[in-house]
């Protein structure tokens, strides 16, 4: 595995809220944080998931690698009919589309009113590392955001960059984290198995894909 790049937080910070998405993608952020010796809590913050149960599996995913990392782990909740009414008329968005800001928007202005709160000087995310992500949207969702408060900050850091994309997926297969099949959304969920239908394959069983089995 590719070694780390060693990391600089912005603007001196000592400590950081790290909003994470799923386990997947929040690994190599959390490896690369951890063996820069940040310190950093982990903030689960994700009312988009679809259905319940994929929540839930993507959740725990996240906190027994938390756990085994010994990271302090802020379970937010879990709020869907918040988040509906937040998208609504943007239903039939494509991915990357104006749905997906309003979604990235929702998450982390929670993500940056905890920090805020919690006296965090700087927050980030793992949803950019994802290539299915817009980073620029992304970034931009965020910076937007901490601007509300004062004396906070996004760290808009590329964690696709050096390696990091590959170290992800190693990452995943190592710890087999479940594997999830589309965004999370219900309308993305909608999208890829009508993708899947019309090319004859089978479509998404949730809970039934894991790293670890494609080693």
């Amino acid at each position: 595995m590719t070694d780390h790049i060693k990391l600089s937080l912005p603007d001196g910070a000592n400590e950081v809220l790290l909003h994470v998405c799923c386990a997947p993608c929040s690994g190599e952020v959390i490896e690369a944080m951890q063996a820069a010796e940040v310190n950093f809590t982990i903030f689960f913050y994700n009312p988009n998931i679809h259905p319940r149960a994929e929540y839930d599996m993507r959740k725990d995913e996240s906190l027994r690698f938390a756990r085994r990392k010994n990271i302090p782990f802020v379970d937010a909740d879990y709020d869907p009919d918040t988040w509906f009414a937040r998208i609504k008329g943007l239903e039939d968005e494509p991915e990357r589309g104006r749905r997906c800001a309003k979604c990235f928007d929702m998450r982390l202005e929670r993500a940056a009113l905890y920090a805020h709160e919690n006296k965090f000087p700087l927050f980030a995310t793992s949803l950019g590392i994802s290539r299915w992500k817009n980073m620029e949207q992304v970034n931009e969702c965020g910076t937007t955001a901490a601007a509300r408060y004062e004396n906070l900050k996004f760290w808009d850091y590329n964690w696709r960059k050096h390696g990091g994309a590959n170290r992800m997926v190693e990452i995943a297969k190592r710890e087999n984290f479940y594997q999830q099949e589309y965004c999370g959304c219900v309308y993305s969920l909608r999208d890829a198995n009508k993708c899947r239908k019309e090319s004859d394959r089978e479509i998404i069983c949730i809970g039934n894909k894991f790293y670890g089995e494609n080693k």
